[in-house]
């Protein structure tokens, strides 16, 4: 029962004090504040729709430039898109509160379709979301031959 007095400990407030109080704070054990590392950033979501013409993934990189992201397309035929928000400078006159937002590496992987053209693909990045457009190849209907039956 080891928990139940780290609810009452002073350091994070008192179960009585909605905006101190972390009941599970003891859960993601850390050594400091400022020394965790959310390094999975894993929280990166990526939307991936397909229209007619091209496969479209949109990610949410809040406060990332788009020199501090990668898109690549490995030879297998995986779009790959990596890249690393760092840790804020750490003055020691600050006092940290609270740190929640997501700091490190991430990296996501997408094998893409068989009808993906991979020498068109683009990418943008406007206002922290980045856009890849993967265009499409047109499906080829086989071509279908009437055979006369005889008899």
């Amino acid at each position: 029962m080891a928990l139940i007095p780290s609810f009452f400990d002073n350091r994070r407030g008192t179960i009585f004090d909605p905006f101190t109080w972390e009941p599970f704070k003891d859960f993601f054990p850390s050594s400091s504040l400022l020394s965790h590392d959310n390094s999975a950033f894993v929280s990166t979501r990526i939307d991936w729709k397909e229209t007619p013409e091209a496969h479209v993934y949109k990610a949410d990189l809040p406060g990332l430039k788009k020199e501090e992201v990668k898109v690549e397309i490995e030879d297998d035929r995986v779009l790959q898109i990596s890249g690393e928000r760092n840790v804020e400078k750490e003055d020691k006159n600050d006092t940290w509160h609270r740190v929640e937002r997501s700091r490190g590496k991430f990296l996501r992987r997408f094998r893409l379709p068989e009808n993906a053209k991979v020498d068109q693909v683009k990418a943008s990045m406007e206002n922290g979301v980045l856009t890849v457009t993967v265009p499409k190849e047109e499906v080829k209907k086989p071509d279908v031959k009437a055979i006369e039956i005889s008899g």
